[in-house]
């Protein structure tokens, strides 16, 4: 039945259903309440392409009819290296290589101090296996840094890891981070820890990690870049702009980066925040009022920033100060189809969750853009935790569909969102850890040929999967 926005809006009051996008008409195709064991927080689709979820009898991961799933690694696994997978899996990118197979690069969003999830064993006895001067910091005692990357070399047709490895070792609470045209992932390190007892040097950097990593790589931070709480990098294959969040809670910016050299970020560039023309210091949180609705859009410009290395963990503030617009717990960010999406995890007037689309000016970073600005909307805003709670990592699919996973108080859910803003249920959580905790959903991408999507459950105790079933088909 189709619905104009007002009588939608009607129907959503009544059933608790206030989740909107962009479409001026929303057309509800079916809902489905999950009869799920272990639900603790209900779903409902605005449109129902795939039906409802069925209970996995292995009490890992359910999905609807028609989709499976394989458990491609688990932490704690001895790897092809004789490390262990070390735990908390996070962002996630994918990689066809030359042989025909793919290659997923996979964070770690570890401290210093989780040795029970190291990949060197809880007791450092297998650090002799690895090269140490590649190891970028180490505690004041001795202890390396256990945050970095994984490789895993799976087999698209079996779904078979041929070789598993460590990549990037020695940095800090790895979150997300994203891929880049040339064939590499930009890890991100989630922290502003300073250099002191736990620490030799400064963290909050980005690293690069080429997807054509054989073992171990030589750790080089990215410090033009920015040091701050780095989430998520996307990268405008047309300009070589590169696009990062920020997973502060409060005052976050939304950053672009200009490299000297596009595709040669070690080489230095500009790191500019976004601003709102004609509203400078916006407040696009939405917290206490609705500074910018659903749906609108506002035209933007950058604003340059100075001593981005920010040795006092200013950076936000100074550039907010200076006019930058102010979000709140940047996350997810990923590009295509011309533009990017970034999530913000506690946005919104419910504070469950906001995701932003920006488009860019044809003249991205160069001459001419004050005269056609890029252009930022608010694509969805969340007020029911059953449409969407905490959006967190994001991709987009290879047919336009936003992937978007959660980070919520109760149950974890991966969702579809339509290009006009309508919003499915893919898949949930199911595990319970022994804390009662079901673990957040992180590093959602899909293979090259967009037959099987990747992602993680972080905990309890992690695992990265592989999912196939019928994406494009819609009811």
């Amino acid at each position: 039945m189709s619905l104009s926005r007002r009588h939608f809006l009607q129907q959503a009051a009544a059933t608790s259903i206030a989740f909107t996008g962009l479409s001026a008409c929303q057309t509800m195709r079916g809902t489905a309440h999950a009869p799920l064991d272990n639900l603790e927080q209900a779903y409902t689709n605005m449109i129902n392409p795939h039906g409802p979820l069925r209970r996995d009898p292995a009490g890992l991961f359910d999905l609807p009819d028609g989709f499976s799933y394989r458990v491609l690694s688990t932490m704690g696994e001895e790897m092809s290296d004789g490390l262990l997978a070390a735990g908390d899996f996070d962002g996630m990118g994918c990689f066809a290589r030359p042989d025909g197979l793919l290659t997923l690069v996979r964070n770690h969003e570890l401290r210093q101090d989780q040795y029970t999830k190291s990949a060197f064993a809880s007791d450092a006895s297998r650090l002799d296996r690895i090269d140490r001067s590649r190891v970028w910091d180490w505690t004041e005692d001795g202890r390396p840094h256990l945050g970095g990357t994984t490789h895993l070399i799976v087999n698209p047709d079996t779904l078979r890891v041929e070789r598993s490895f460590m990549s990037l070792a020695g940095t800090n609470n790895n979150c997300a981070g994203g891929v880049t045209p040339w064939g590499s992932w930009i890890t991100c390190e989630e922290t502003e820890m300073n250099a002191g007892p736990d620490a030799r040097v400064e963290h909050g950097y980005n690293f690069e990690v080429p997807s054509s990593a054989t073992g171990l790589i030589q750790p080089v931070p990215l410090k033009a870049m920015g040091r701050f709480r780095h989430e998520a990098v996307a990268v405008d294959p047309a300009s070589g702009v590169v696009f990062q969040t920020e997973d502060q809670r409060g005052t976050s910016l939304f950053y672009r980066f200009l490299p000297d050299v596009p595709g040669e970020l070690a080489r230095g560039g500009r790191l500019q925040a976004l601003a709102v023309r004609g509203q400078p210091g916006a407040d696009l949180r939405n917290w206490d009022m609705q500074s910018l609705a659903q749906g609108a859009s506002v035209q933007v410009y950058w604003i340059d920033l100075d001593d981005v290395e920010a040795p006092d963990a200013d950076l936000a503030e100074r550039g907010h100060a200076a006019g930058a617009a102010r979000f709140t717990r940047g996350e997810g960010l990923w590009w295509g189809n011309g533009e990017c999406y970034f999530t913000c995890t506690d946005g919104g007037p419910a504070r469950i969750g906001q995701i932003w689309r920006y488009r860019p000016s044809r003249f991205e970073g160069r001459p001419g853009e004050a005269g056609e600005p890029g252009e930022l909307t608010l694509f969805l805003e969340s007020t029911d935790d059953r449409i969407m709670e905490y959006c967190d990592n994001i991709c987009v699919a290879p047919w336009g569909d936003l992937i978007v996973v959660e980070d919520g108080d109760a149950d974890q859910y991966i969702r579809g969102v339509t290009p006009s803003g309508e919003v499915y249920t893919i898949g949930r959580n199911a595990d319970i850890g022994p804390d009662g905790e079901k673990s957040e959903i992180t590093g959602p991408c899909f293979s090259p040929d967009g037959l099987t999507l990747f992602f993680n459950v972080q905990r309890n105790p992690g695992r990265t999967f592989a999912v196939r079933g019928p994406w494009r088909v819609r009811a």
